[in-house]
């Protein structure tokens, strides 16, 4: 892949941006990628923006520009592609941070998956299709410091170079097996994923073990990870680095009242003991008085077992899946995850246009094997 001109362009004031925009503007196919840095701060943010054409590639400094609007017609415009790969974190971030809603988008790494590859990681197709062996150096890197070396701004330039011949490349070959439209299709869908708003819900609903708590250890619990949450925000910092769950629910669940018995209990280092010890335990003691009658309660759900004749129909179709994943190589919760082979048992379609209206349904998947599915579910 031939290119000309330096390795990439930094773009750190409004008039490169508005150059970077018009130029990118008339183009038909973009290599989009970011950075963040979920892993050093919190809230996390995008750090940095890649954008790449055929022969230029340009790296967008969003903490120093703070606005990026001058991009979002660019993405929203349903006329250029904008390639990806892995998008659904890159979209989520993007719509999060900048408002911009992606139009006419194509995931290589899905490209991959319906094409039956066994490794989908840009690390590995690169290295597979091009013969490039990516940097592992600065995976892990905080993206947020400032400067940023040479190196780190070429190594987080390099993905978008490689990622429209790489999408030209996959497309060629989706044509060729008839599954072009099954990848855009799921592209569709995958340009409207956001992240979910706050839901209101306990905090100790995330964390794995809670459920082995009684209603006054969860209120322990609750209250820990609250302060957890608000020295987090205070500290900027991931609240895994303030204090892992696991210290959280041996302190929901033994409650020591004193530091002596907090430090006894030896689930915390003593830096830990000394900045968080008494925070902790004024926590504790609110999460004691919590009256009985609000203490909370974690959810049991225990749904009602399926009828016989559904469970029947979702085996019959997971050995339909099995069977024809295997012939056209692919694994088979790409062809038809569970969820909806449970909605395709339950709500059981007689006909192509219920088939449709199954929740989840697929448009590839009716026109494909629609009447396979049909036939299935009838056994």
């Amino acid at each position: 892949m031939k290119r000309t001109g330096p390795d990439y362009e930094w773009v750190d004031t409004p008039a490169k941006l508005l150059k970077t925009a018009e130029a990118l503007g008339r183009v038909r196919v973009i290599g989009v990628d970011q950075e963040s840095d979920s892993l050093f701060h919190y809230p996390e943010k995008v750090c940095l923006v890649q954008l790449a054409s055929e022969d230029r590639t340009f790296v967008l400094d969003p903490l120093t520009l703070k606005d990026l609007s001058p991009l979002r017609p660019l993405f929203a415009d349903p006329t250029i592609r904008k390639v990806f790969h892995g998008a659904d974190y890159d979209v989520r971030s993007l719509h999060r941070d900048f408002g911009f809603e992606v139009h006419h988008l194509f995931d290589t790494q899905l490209a991959c998956q319906f094409l039956g590859m066994a490794e989908t990681g840009l690390e590995a197709v690169l290295r597979s299709r091009f013969q490039v062996t990516l940097n592992k150096k600065f995976q892990r890197a905080d993206w947020s410091k400032r400067p940023l070396s040479r190196e780190m701004v070429e190594y987080a330039s390099l993905d978008g170079r490689y990622l429209i011949p790489l999408a030209r490349m996959l497309e060629k070959e989706l044509k060729e097996k008839g599954r072009l439209a099954w990848v855009e299709e799921e592209c569709r869908h995958l340009a409207r994923v956001r992240f979910a708003p706050a839901s209101g819900a306990p905090l100790f609903m995330k964390v794995k073990g809670a459920g082995r708590l009684d209603p006054r250890g969860l209120a322990v619990l609750e209250t820990l990870l609250r302060i957890r949450e608000e020295e987090a925000l205070r500290l900027d910092i991931p609240p895994f680095k303030v204090l892992r769950n696991e210290v959280l629910l041996a302190l929901a669940e033994k409650r020591p009242q004193t530091l002596k018995e907090l430090t006894a209990l030896k689930v915390m280092s003593p830096k830990e003991t000394d900045r968080f010890g008494k925070i902790l335990l004024n926590g504790i003691h609110r999460g004691m008085a919590v009256p009985e009658k609000e203490l909370p309660r974690y959810p049991r759900s225990s749904p009602s077992p399926l009828p016989d004749r559904v469970r029947k129909r979702i085996a019959r179709l997971k050995e339909w899946r099995e069977r024809r994943a295997g012939e056209l190589g692919l694994e088979p919760g790409i062809l038809i995850n569970n969820t909806l082979i449970e909605a395709l048992a339950v709500h059981h379609p007689r006909g192509l246009k219920e088939l449709v209206e199954v929740p989840g349904m697929k448009g590839w998947l009716v026109d494909h094997f629609g009447e396979e599915l049909l036939q299935v579910l009838e056994g």
